[in-house]
């Protein structure tokens, strides 16, 4: 999983990456709410460990936030606070599930687990008039089958799954190739134009925009 701690006791927020990585996570840092949401906007990620007390702007607004912006990403919510009407504020303000310090670090794998495991995608992916299926692997556009090869469905997945959000060229890399080639490698771009020549331009559409020094973002819509 990709997974995003914002935390600003840098000690503790030391130890979750550390954990979280040698449990083979990967994981980013943020230290106040500000940056926090600024990231979880920016990237996508599998799940956020957000903490209640943050300098800036709270855990809960934090999460209302996210969620006001459509952002579904699970949340766990880590507090110091224990008593009830605490907990029932962080899960109102849309947070996924709730950990209170001091906790087990198994116990915090664990519900990372569940809670990622409760928001994995149905099989089915719709966008438009374009259909991919998951399980089957298949791609259909206006009804008609697409034919791609094993990464250009993963790269198409990956774009459409995040439909109006930004993919970074990173992203694409760390999730598709696992990191396993130079972010300096035109790969991307080859991939990129080999969907568009199957995915767009043969049913008159432009789907997939390039944000240059960025990466590409799934448009719906006509060309």
């Amino acid at each position: 999983m990709r997974v995003l701690v914002v935390e600003d006791e840098l000690r503790l927020a030391d130890v979750l990456r550390r954990g979280l990585s040698e449990a083979g996570h990967t994981v980013d840092v943020a230290h106040t709410g500000p940056e926090g949401l600024l990231a979880a906007g920016a990237e996508a990620y599998d799940a956020v460990v957000l903490d209640w007390m943050l300098p800036g702007q709270d855990g809960p607004s934090v999460c209302r936030a996210l969620r006001s912006a459509g952002n579904r990403t699970p949340v766990l919510m880590l507090t110091a606070r224990h008593a009830v009407p605490d907990r029932v504020a962080g899960l109102d303000a849309g947070a996924d599930d709730y950990l209170p310090k001091p906790f087990s670090f198994d116990e915090l794998l664990a519900r990372l687990r569940v809670i990622a495991r409760r928001a994995a995608p149905e099989p089915l992916l719709t966008a438009d008039d374009l259909q991919i299926d998951r399980d089957r692997r298949t791609v259909t556009r206006a009804g008609e089958a697409i034919s791609l090869t094993a990464r250009e469905f993963d790269v198409l997945v990956l774009l459409a799954g995040r439909a109006g959000q930004v993919v970074t060229r990173y992203t694409i890399l760390d999730e598709v190739w696992d990191g396993e080639t130079d972010l300096r490698s035109n790969v991307i771009d080859v991939y990129i134009a080999n969907l568009r020549a199957k995915v767009d331009r043969p049913f008159g559409r432009a789907s997939i925009e390039t944000l240059r020094g960025i990466g590409y973002r799934f448009s719906l819509g006509p060309a």
